[in-house]
């Protein structure tokens, strides 16, 4: 498996390196576009990123893994990732994580037989004064309850 930007990257990619002094600087932003791209940040892409930083792919493997946002492997249409911090987890995300499970039929880090969810758990994702929270996609959902998000799981199936 190869990878690629594709062009509409390949046009952003030269406008960001006329804004970064340093080719380094562009790490974050290209991983941020291949997982746009992608879905996911593959080892291939992460090569392919080494030769626009002058870095050493396995730099770009360890910010990429340093980082929970970014996904090391292919996850479904909807990403759930669930706050398992403090305050998240004072304000009830065992039972919201528990009904994730029982309804989707999987674990963390396991992604639905149709490919449609995969849920993670996080470490804060700054909502601590509207806890318990989750992220799905880009989409924060806060102040949760079951019931709220068996709506949202309804939703989006």
């Amino acid at each position: 498996m190869s990878f690629s930007f594709d062009e509409t990257n390949i046009t952003k990619i030269e406008q960001l390196q006329k804004r970064y002094p340093s080719p380094k600087a562009l790490t974050l932003p290209l991983l941020w576009m291949v997982q746009e791209q992608e879905g996911f940040i593959s080892l291939e892409a992460m090569e392919e990123i080494s030769k626009y930083t002058t870095r050493p792919a396995m730099e770009i493997y360890k910010t990429a893994t340093f980082y929970t946002m970014f996904n090391l492997a292919p996850v479904g249409e909807h990403h759930i990732q669930l706050c398992k911090t403090l305050s998240c987890a004072l304000c009830g995300k065992e039972d919201i994580l528990a009904y994730i499970k029982k309804t989707l039929d999987i674990e963390v880090g396991q992604t639905t037989k149709d490919g449609k969810f995969t849920l993670t758990q996080v470490e804060c994702l700054g909502s601590c004064g509207t806890a318990p929270m989750m992220q799905i996609n880009q989409t924060n959902y806060e102040s949760l309850t079951i019931e709220r998000v068996e709506k949202i799981l309804e939703e989006l199936q």
